[in-house]
């Protein structure tokens, strides 16, 4: 425990560290330099307070909350109507045992308008069995100055006050974070909706974020998350995550299961050790004179994030669990993909999510929380290069827009400090195909945005979301109800369009007050001649599912046993959280000849659980094939046909003169 004696001191180094150790309450302050007007540290006897001049930050001591930032004027950024422990901290969520093995860091710079905040968490042989459900740092900032939220360039709105979630004036919908705005502060936003994951982001987007102060008779603030780096986010590049909402708060999530699923979070066993550096964080903070536009803030922020970039990893962090630029390494490549229905020749995979992560199988990435995960997407000749990699063993993973499927590397790639690792063969993506395609709705990237997104009810309307991503709007589960009030989905391949007819989810039927029933879509399409005694195949891409099971039926509805169905499936929630996506599964349906036939055929998608609003399918893409043909040409290379041909003629040949002999 810290003594009492109120201190201070100067960092002479330009910078000042402040280590917590959760539960044990020890502080560490490094100080190391020259400079005459560096970092001071106060300590006091109820918190600490770090102070280089442009940004004052206050921590209580020894819990370690920030209760206070100053900046630009402002005694405190941070809600003062908050407790001391609803202000600024770090939120883990873990089992009730928990682990004790946790560090927290505030890190701040001479002349840097912000400060740092990592975190490392470690459990050692032995420790209790425990489950890490999230974690995260939070913010919450001054309600009366910060109303402007900023998550994006093209995500930027005046906010309500949290107030106005809170009945009379507003009015809990379908799940306690969507609030109808009945009687706001502001009446303008009367009518509107508000959640939180209205707001939420995919991983590989979540650079800077955060809230811009709009009181016009003071100076503009700006108070931003960035992070130029994901690799200690687990999920990989499309894991969404929260990012700023109603509060108002900014939060930067390192790890949850949003749009994931609760099953998918990291558990860990008695003898399993860890250690996992989360962050840095870089909270930054700008200014403008008043009446700047919200947007010159934003400008900033982006051009602060461009020089963190440069700088990452950095060198300034004492923690020998980051690794700097020189113990780490970099892994270089080049990726094709081998399609024979496309083109004869391999094809560079452009724009191809290429990625390191712990050792797993093919797609683990998807759920992977435990370790680092470091991507990069391939250039137009398929290269590739992965760069800052921690030392270890990994996997390489890979998934090409425009081709359904995981890749992953059959070989171990071991990683050292200072390596520049070039495979030296081409990576080779072979997508999985029998035949050639009959027809296909959709667009294989792991998304449902190509399909039809109904218009919102005016009532719940979002003006943010009316123009872009009108996914994001609240209730549009309901709108399926509406356009299909009796009989469900057709599908007509050659005279549907997968843009105005293909519903964006596939969800369950509204009947009554929660009351709910199962949907089945049909896709039609016609086959000039079944090819007999042969398998075709149907390919479905997910792009989510919810407390769903999918049955497929050919041409008969009526059977009781389906011909093929997924059993129950994952619990993404992508559906309510106003995703377009969850997580990605593929399922490769082998077709047989005899459930087909001449001239029309139905399939039959029959999503079967029906208990509430919220279950259901995004598809991603479906394809239905022609059986793979041995006796054709069709997807072989001449060189292949002609092996084939020789082949089967000398065959012939023997088994005729084998004939002969035995009818002489």
């Amino acid at each position: 425990m810290m003594s009492s004696v109120k201190t201070s001191c100067t960092s002479t180094l330009g910078y000042l560290l402040l280590l917590i150790l959760i539960n044990n309450y020890a502080w560490n302050t490094s100080a190391l330099s020259n400079l005459e007007d560096g970092v001071k540290l106060y300590v006091q006897d109820s918190q600490v307070v770090m102070d280089n001049g442009l940004v004052q930050v206050n921590i209580s001591n020894p819990l370690g909350f920030v209760t206070g930032v100053q900046y630009n004027g402002t005694d405190n950024l941070l809600e003062i109507d908050n407790e001391d422990h609803n202000r600024g901290y770090w939120d883990l969520h873990w089992s009730q045992r928990g682990t004790r093995g946790s560090q927290l860091l505030y890190v701040m710079l001479k002349g840097s308008s912000g400060f740092y905040t990592y975190g490392i968490y470690e459990h050692l042989n032995g420790f209790p069995d425990f489950n890490l459900n999230g974690t995260r740092v939070v913010f919450k900032l001054r309600k009366d100055k910060f109303q402007y939220l900023a998550i994006s360039k093209t995500r930027q709105r005046r906010m309500p006050l949290p107030e106005d979630r809170v009945p009379p004036r507003g009015k809990v919908l379908q799940y306690k974070e969507a609030t109808l705005l009945v009687d706001p502060v502001e009446p303008e936003l009367k009518g509107q909706v508000d959640d939180k994951y209205m707001y939420a982001l995919n991983s590989e987007d979540i650079e800077v974020h955060g809230w811009v102060s709009s009181v016009a008779s003071d100076p503009s603030v700006g108070f931003w998350h960035i992070t130029p780096s994901d690799e200690y986010r687990g999920g990989g590049p499309l894991k969404q995550e929260l990012t700023s909402h109603v509060g108002p708060t900014s939060l930067t999530v390192f790890l949850s299961s949003h749009y994931m699923g609760q099953d998918k979070i990291p558990m860990f066993g008695n003898g399993e050790p860890w250690k996992k550096v989360h962050g840095p964080v870089f909270i930054y903070l700008n200014s403008a004179p008043p009446g700047t536009n919200e947007s010159a803030l934003w400008d900033d922020a982006n051009e602060q994030l461009q020089q963190e970039a440069q700088k990452w990893p950095y060198n300034f962090l004492a923690s020998t669990d980051y690794p700097k630029s020189d113990q780490r390494g970099t892994v270089n490549g080049r990726i094709l993909v081998r399609d024979r229905f496309v083109s004869k020749k391999d094809i560079p995979a452009v724009d191809a999510y290429v990625g390191l992560a712990l050792p797993g199988e093919v797609g683990s990435w998807q759920t992977e929380c435990k370790g680092y995960q470091f991507w990069t997407r391939a250039g137009l000749d398929g290269s590739f290069t992965i760069k800052n990699v921690h030392s270890g063993d990994y996997n390489l993973y890979a998934w090409v827009p425009g081709f359904i499927g995981d890749y992953k590397y059959g070989n171990l790639i071991t990683v050292k400090a200072g390596d520049s690792i070039e495979l030296d063969d081409d990576l080779v993506y072979e997508p999985p195909r029998n035949g050639t395609t009959l027809w296909e709705i959709g667009i294989p990237d792991r998304t449902a945005a190509e399909f039809f997104v109904p218009d919102v009810d005016p009532k719940y309307a979002n003006p943010l979301y009316l123009s872009q991503d009108r996914f994001r709007q609240y209730g549009l589960w309901e709108q399926y109800s509406v356009l299909y009030p009796s009989t469900d989905l057709v599908y007509t391949v050659n005279s549907s369009t997968y843009q105005k007819d293909w519903f964006y989810a596939q969800v369950t039927r509204k009947l009554g007050e929660k009351v709910y029933n199962s949907t089945t879509w049909q896709i039609k399409f016609d086959l000039d001649s079944v090819d007999q005694g042969t398998i075709y195949k149907l390919r479905v891409a997910l792009a989510s599912t919810h407390g769903a099971k999918l049955q497929i039926r050919l041409n008969n509805l009526n059977t009781e046993i389906p011909h093929f169905t997924t059993g129950g499936m994952r619990k993404d929630n992508a559906i309510a959280r106003h995703g377009i996506h969850g997580l990605y599964l593929l399922f490769n349906v082998d077709v047989k000849s005899d459930w087909l036939k001449d001239g029309e055929n139905t399939i039959f998608l029959s999503q079967v659980k029906g208990e509430g609003p919220f279950q259901g399918i995004m598809y991603d893409y479906i394809r239905f094939e022609a059986p793979a043909k041995d006796e054709r040409t069709e997807g072989r290379t001449n060189a292949e046909a002609r092996l084939y041909f020789c082949t089967t003629k000398c065959l012939i040949n023997v088994f005729i003169s084998c004939l002969l002999i035995f009818l002489m």
